[in-house]
């Protein structure tokens, strides 16, 4: 009757992570549309309903203590919990970068903007097809979808530095625009760390599995 308790438990820890991670995946989105629409409110929207995921965070590390405190958990099982806690930590940090999309959104006001998108655009598509593959991979303990993240992430990795240096490469043609191309380079920046925490992901899926670690993004 305990172990079925536990086991519950388990399973509800695991829940919160993956609702968490369809939340971080659903603020990304509202931001980069708020970004390219130029749609303060959709910016706004995703400032505000962070302190959900904050707090969803905070339900599963709680869950996580009582679980290792009070069930005295086997290895494999301490296992489990040590990497949902670990998961939910990155997932909290890309709905952080969500919102500082979002503020860059805000930041950027009105005026039209004068580069182009393409390279954000596809870093985001590459990064928003890791997230949903990492959370499946966590959901199934599936390593081949782990392992299909680090490649992606190389992809990113490249897009970054491309859409970088065409930025850096428009401010002599456009320094009234300085500001506007600073602020992109950020989103650039957000989006390759949101990339590199999904990695980080794929590696806690491997140690899930495997029982050590494994470094993918080097």
């Amino acid at each position: 009757m305990v172990r079925e308790q536990f086991d519950y438990d388990l399973k509800t820890l695991q829940s919160k992570v993956i609702e968490l991670g369809s939340l971080a995946k659903e603020a990304l989105e509202v931001a980069m549309e708020g970004l390219r629409s130029k749609n303060v409110e959709l910016a706004l929207q995703v400032i505000d309903n962070d302190n959900r995921m904050d707090d969803l965070e905070e339900e599963i590390n709680e869950l996580a203590l009582m679980l290792i405190t009070k069930q005295q958990p086997v290895a494999t099982d301490l296992r489990r919990i040590f990497v949902s806690i670990k998961i939910a930590t990155d997932l909290e940090r890309i709905a952080d970068h969500a919102v500082n999309i979002a503020k860059s959104t805000i930041r950027l006001g009105e005026k039209k903007i004068s580069v182009t998108l393409e390279d954000l655009e596809q870093m985001f598509k590459q990064a928003n097809a890791m997230l949903a593959l990492s959370i499946e991979a966590y959901k199934e303990e599936n390593l081949a979808s782990a392992k299909q993240i680090a490649e992606m992430d190389d992809v990113v990795d490249e897009l970054y530095g491309k859409a970088v240096r065409e930025f850096m490469a428009s401010i002599p043609q456009k320094p009234e625009d300085i500001n506007q191309i600073t602020q992109l380079s950020f989103v650039a920046r957000y989006i390759e760390r949101v990339a590199d925490h999904i990695t980080n992901i794929a590696e806690d899926v491997f140690y899930l599995v495997k029982g050590k670690h494994y470094l993918l993004n080097e």
